[in-house]
């Protein structure tokens, strides 16, 4: 359930909208122009709404839910559209849906957005909506203590509750702040809505509300409008419910109204939808209905400053008749979740204004029963007049509450709108009245004002790239290494060769992009990946001289920086760096408008390296005939010859999007295309420098037949057989799909081989085994010596391995399901599929996604779940390109109902192991007797050794020499479950608690992979009795 019954479309021959202000009569209005619609009643409604063609009062209780669901049914009403703020805390949505009557608005739980100000800050921190910093109290004493020592102005004080509007005061200085919070917690000024109190930072800015339709997943924004909560003119006098209303606002233009809808509007609600996720089928925490986000356009950026889960009073009343579509529709759409392809059409060369005319002694104590003239004249003059506190008395219209009528224009531009809505004003006959004359004026001013040009008028936003290297300086922080320490921020990088180690070094640089790589990832909105594709392709080149990568630098240009997208590829480039073992040392982002089209960006990269001068790659007076070629596995295309594959990808009309003929299943197109470049680093470094490789070639652009010569002297001539390692599928197809030959296969793509080395014979097995302890590796061939006018290159087999080890071609996928590929040793082998579980930062997680990486792992990490939000483990998953949720312990009322949505999300990713990486949560006995035998966990000690928690500093406490760490399965009794894998760590006479904890957590990323594998390969299980019981021939 998502708070309401969806709508069938059926004609609704009664609509009946709860409320009797403004608002309400504005929404009546608007619902009764539907042709639609037979009869629109109002219960309580006022004068206005009283026998007013479709539209008459009812006098039914809305305030006893069972009472109205039996008055609807009874009097064939097809809809509910609740106005104020009340009855929706209260639940009645939440009770009339109960009953079968459609009801559009939050449900209750959906409504504390409104409803609790406590509540709504930390579902903002919870999901990083930006709001004022804040404090929430129960205690006066605490809050009066939080103002006078925040480091900020802490002025504003809330009733945390429902205060009709009123139950903000915004405090000139610590004294009158903790005066308002004495008189709304002690002397209850708003009753029990001052129960908690709320104080925040005082901002400074432009107010503006922000209203949308959302159907619970998407949004649909209304024009920006601006609320005058002030008495008087000039913003002065007491707060009120709102004076009057203006829209649109001129400050707030199309961008700006694109970045509240992301990181306001659309975050809300998908905050909300997910953490109403466990609740589907009970509660529901999903806004279907109207969201208003009050907001201050602050330096910093936007920022919130209150929700509401309805039609602000009066926006309603400038927001509904700037609308063009049919409200009706709009809400049936709305509850039937069409809005992303039904949105909401709007008036777009309009104003609107309202005037709000207030009885006499407002806000405070006030007459009723004043008589009201003159407002049949004032509609004949094209004004609307929207009814609050008005009664009907003898025939005629008196006022019966504090703000009584609102009176509504909409002209051309702003100032006529004003100047209409106050003439309308002064010609309404209301003795005392208290109205203001300037409503808008801060939109006047701004419209006035004579803007000179900005540098962000020509398309370069500074504040943006700002924001860009704020995101990315703790990512460059992270690849610090010895030598640099990756600080962003100067004008140039510096690196110590000499801390780094080196003696009589050579710097070797290397520069590269990643090609037309680019337009898929734009295409498909997948830019993470590129980050390594770029790292890859410069440092494996740095590495074919035997240099190891010590800083890159790189650089981004777009014609419009699009902060999210460039944080995206930074952070790729940021990680890709961490795992080459170079700082990212430095970089620039170039804003050129008008050089790209928008969405699109361009990318280069720089690295250096440094290399021993005695170490120096290729040997060229050691390679000779005989010596043999190891391929490593390549894990695709990498970076190169995509406008080819771009253009075989035209000839048969797939689209990124659609299920690839190629690759794993369920994969698409897009999805195998920007598998990232492999990073060989760290993998080959150490044999390099065993002296055993006399050179190294990157399989880069112009594929196997450039770039192997390039390392070897003139005289010899490459001798490779394809049939001596694996293709994988993508370039089977290529070749067949797009009538490839063998020599253009060979000579634009690496066809499975990422990088050669030469070797001596009597090295090969050595070197072979080396790298296969890491990855897929072969001997493909061998050097011979070059006769004159042969090829530099033969690669044998080619043709024959690409047409017998690929996928079924496009004609044969028709007939045969699933490619049913003809099996050989390319064909991906069948991994299983793994959840970890995480509270933090999630370094035993990035261990376990480094091992499922490998070509060779039997896991693949399929989602990641943390107890908490926000924490760096989540980022890492992500980074990974891996799904993540997070279910949030604190939202659930036991350990069975948490453990219970864990259980679901395992079971919705179709999960079969779960690893526990710094999980800190205690299991229920039902969740671990289900998950028996599939479930790992990790401990700091050499178990049955120092169980639970603080086990470093029990080891110590003992004396033991050694400790360690354990890999065991999950046992009801905590930490007791049958042993996978322990490593043992030595216990240093100069141990801290922090020194051990240090080493353990470098064992414990050695141990944990090593377990998994062994579980998820099937080499070792639980047995029935709870012992280990090993695959035949498996164990060590």
């Amino acid at each position: 359930m998502l708070g309401f019954i969806r709508h069938s479309g059926i004609m609704a021959e009664r609509v009946l909208v709860v409320g009797s202000g403004g608002r309400e009569h504005a929404l009546a209005w608007k619902l009764a122009q539907s042709p639609q619609i037979q009869q629109v009643l109002v219960a309580p409604g006022n004068a206005g709404t009283a026998d007013c063609g479709k539209i008459s009062n009812s006098e039914v209780s809305v305030s006893n839910h069972t009472i109205l669901a039996q008055f609807c049914k009874d009097h064939n009403v097809g809809l509910v559209v609740v106005g104020p703020e009340v009855p929706l805390a209260a639940g009645i949505v939440d009770d009339l849906t109960a009953a079968g009557v459609p009801c559009f608005g939050p449900s209750a739980k959906a409504a504390q957005l409104e409803a609790s100000k406590s509540f709504s800050k930390a579902f903002m921190e919870r999901h990083g909506i930006p709001t004022a910093r804040y404090g929430s109290f129960t205690d006066p004493q605490e809050a009066c203590n939080y103002i006078r020592t925040a480091e900020f102005p802490a002025l504003v004080v809330k009733a945390s509750g429902l205060a009709a509007g009123k139950g903000v005061i915004v405090a000139k200085d610590q004294d009158e702040a903790c005066q308002a919070v004495m008189d709304i917690m002690k002397d209850r000024a708003f009753g029990a809505a001052g129960e908690t109190v709320v104080v925040e930072e005082l901002l400074e800015g432009e107010e503006v509300s922000c209203l949308c339709f959302s159907d619970g997943s998407s949004v649909s924004p209304m024009p920006p409008a601006q609320d005058h909560k002030r008495l008087q003119d000039g913003d002065l006098g007491p707060n009120t419910g709102g004076m009057g209303a203006y829209c649109p606002t001129p400050q707030v233009n199309q961008e700006l109204l694109q970045q509240i809808r992301q990181m306001v509007l659309q975050k809300t609600v998908d905050g909300m939808k997910e953490e109403g996720a466990p609740y589907v089928g009970k509660c529901s925490f999903s806004v279907v209905c109207v969201l208003y986000a009050g907001l201050m356009l602050t330096k910093q950026g936007p920022k919130v400053l209150e929700f509401n889960c309805r039609f602000g009073d009066p926006e309603c009343q400038v927001l509904l008749p700037l609308l063009k579509s049919d409200l009706y529709e709009v809400i049936l759409n709305t509850m039937n979740g069409k809005l992303a392809s039904s949105a909401p059409v709007w008036h777009q060369d309009s104003s609107a204004v309202t005037v709000v005319m207030a009885s006499a002694g407002y806000p405070g104590s006030y007459k009723k029963g004043v008589e009201i003239t003159g407002l049949s004249q004032v509609e004949d003059t094209g004004v609307q007049v929207f009814h609050a506190g008005t009664a009907l008395k003898d025939g005629g219209v008196v006022s019966n509450g504090g703000r009584v009528l609102t009176v509504t224009a909409v002209r051309s531009s702003l100032e006529t709108a004003l100047q209409a809505a106050n003439q309308g004003v002064a010609a309404v006959g209301f003795p005392g009245a208290v109205y203001r004359h300037d409503i808008g004026h801060r939109a006047i001013t701004h419209l006035n004002q004579h803007r000179g040009l900005t540098y962000k008028d020509s398309g370069v936003d500074i504040a943006a790239g700002n924001k860009l290297v704020d995101m990315i300086k703790p990512l460059a922080k992270a690849t610090s290494r010895t030598g640099c320490n990756a600080e962003l921020g100067g004008f140039a990088g510096l690196f110590d060769l000499k801390a780094a180690g080196f003696v009589d070094p050579i710097l070797v640089s290397g520069t590269d992009g990643v090609g037309t790589k680019l337009k898929i990832a734009q295409a498909c909105g997948q830019h993470g990946g590129l980050g390594q594709d770029l790292v890859a392709m410069c440092v494996n080149d740095v590495l074919a001289q035997g240099a190891e990568p010590l800083f890159f630098l790189d650089y981004f240009s777009c014609g419009s920086l699009d902060v999210d997208v460039a944080a995206s590829v930074v952070g790729g480039i940021a990680k890709a760096c961490e795992m080459a073992g170079c700082a990212l040392l430095g970089g620039e982002t170039a804003e050129m408008p008008g050089v790209y089209a928008p969405g699109e960006y361009d990318l280069a990269g720089f690295s250096v390296g440094a290399v021993e001068r005695g170490a120096l790659l290729p040997r060229l007076g050691d390679i000779a005939e005989g010596d043999m070629l190891i391929g490593v596995a390549s894990s695709g295309v990498h970076s190169n010859g995509f406008s080819l594959v771009r253009k075989v990808l035209e000839r048969v009309g797939l689209s990124y999007s659609s299920p690839a003929p190629f690759g794993k299943p369920g994969q698409t197109v897009g999805e195998v295309l920007l598998t990232p470049t492999k990073i060989y680093s760290r993998m080959l470094l150490p044999i390099l420098r065993s002296g055993a490789v006399k050179a190294y070639a990157h399989i880069t652009g112009g594929g196997l037949l450039e770039n192997i010569p390039r390392v070897l002297p003139q005289e010899l001539a490459v001798d490779l057989d394809a049939s001596r390692w694996s293709i994988p599928p993508v370039f089977s197809w290529l070749h067949k799909e797009g009538g490839l030959s063998e020599e253009e296969m060979a000579r634009t793509f690496n066809c499975g081989l990422g990088a050669v080395l030469v070797v001596a014979p009597a090295d090969a097995q050595r070197v072979l085994r080396q790298l296969q302890a890491h990855e897929e590796a072969w001997i493909v061939g061998s050097l011979a010596h070059k006769q004159s006018g042969a090829e530099p290159v033969v690669v044998r087999n080619l043709k024959h391995t690409l047409l017998n080890a690929g996928p079924a071609s496009s004609e044969e996928l028709g007939v045969k399901q699933n490619g049913d590929c003809h099996g050989n040793s390319s064909t991906p082998h069948k991994r299983t599929r793994v959840a970890v579980l995480i509270s933090g930062t999630g370094t035993n997680l990035q261990a376990l996604i480094e091992q499922a990486k490998r070509p060779s792992s039997s896991a693949e990490i399929v989602v990641v779940i943390s107890n908490r939000p926000g924490v760096q483990g989540l980022k890492r998953a992500s980074l990974a390109g891996i799904q993540t949720r997070v279910v949030d312990h604190k939202l659930y009322g036991s350990r069975a109902e948490f453990d219970g949505t864990i259980d679901h999300v395992l079971e919705e990713f179709g999960v079969e192991i779960v690893c526990l990486a710094g999980f800190m949560r205690i299991l229920t006995g039902t969740f671990v007797k289900k998950w028996n035998g599939k479930l790992l966990n990790i401990h700091p000690s050499l178990l049955p050794s120092f169980k639970g928690v603080n086990a470093q500093k029990q080891a110590l406490q003992a004396g033991v020499r050694v400790s360690g760490c354990t890999v065991h399965f999950v046992a009801e009794e905590v930490d007791a479950g049958a042993i996978i894998v322990q490593e043992a760590v030595p216990v240093l006479g100069s141990d801290t608690e922090e020194s051990l904890c240090d080493r353990i957590r470098e064992a414990e990323h050695r141990a944990f992979p090593i377990a998994l594998e062994l579980v998820a390969s099937g080499k070792l299980r639980l047995g029935e009795d709870g012992h280990i019981v090993w695959k035949p021939n498996s164990q060590n």
